[in-house]
């Protein structure tokens, strides 16, 4: 009883056994519970957002310097599901407002729509941010203070799009960087393979087989990276 139901403590075993016959007394049965792990039953953070993939979207900002030591802010929208980059923008002066708007535009109404938002307790976001996910019904899931690694799948993706991209870029403004990163996107979304998709892309490639003709490389992100297809 006690490895089957690995949240029932004594009490609860002993009424068990009573109902089936035998009389026990709590200390014996606490003696042979074997020995547990105290920390809390419920599901890992790990799990929770296993079990949510398709209802949760993930977001956060990252400060990208230009040319000539400006500092400017991108702000990144990702679908657990997929890991698909639903929205982006760029701004050199971030408020509650302008985030909040950038919400409205990324995620759309209706059954697509999801259910959790996970972002960490930047102050960027604000009252503006938080009412406007209330009017839209997405519940905010806050990450712990100081721990980045609870908003992992937009972690990760930020640090593809700075390796991937935008460490071999010298950034002049914000109309280049949106540029930039709008090239990124479109690549990161439709052509890079991700082991976690089984080596697809968010939006999926169908297998392009050896009969459609010969191998061709189409460049992308101005050429840092290509995509392969076939041609007759």
């Amino acid at each position: 009883m006690a490895s089957e139901n690995t949240g029932w403590g004594a009490p609860r075993i002993q009424a068990e056994l009573r109902l089936l016959g035998h009389e026990v007394v709590e200390s014996t049965v606490a003696k042979y519970i074997p020995r547990r792990d105290h920390r809390s039953p419920g599901q890992s953070w790990l799990t929770f957002l296993r079990n949510h993939l398709r209802e949760t979207a993930a977001c956060d900002f990252f400060v990208v310097p230009t040319a000539t030591f400006r500092m400017l802010f991108a702000f990144v929208v990702l679908s657990h599901d997929r890991r698909r980059i639903v929205h982006f923008n760029v701004t050199a002066n971030p408020t509650a407002e302008w985030a909040a708007l950038q919400i409205l535009q990324a995620l759309p109404d209706g059954d697509a729509q999801p259910r959790y938002l996970v972002r960490d307790r930047d102050g960027m976001y604000g009252n503006a941010f938080t009412h406007q996910l209330e009017v839209m019904g997405i519940h905010e899931v806050l990450i712990a203070p100081r721990s980045p690694w609870q908003n992992a799948y937009a972690e990760r993706v930020i640090g593809s799009i700075r390796r991937e991209c935008l460490d071999h870029v010298i950034v002049l403004n914000e109309d280049h960087l949106r540029r930039v990163l709008a090239s990124y996107v479109r690549y990161y979304n439709e052509s890079r393979v991700h082991s976690s998709l089984e080596g697809n892309a968010p939006s999926a490639r169908e297998v392009d087989p050896p009969s459609n003709g010969r191998v061709v490389a189409i460049r992308q992100v101005g050429g840092l990276h290509h995509r392969y297809r076939r041609v007759a």
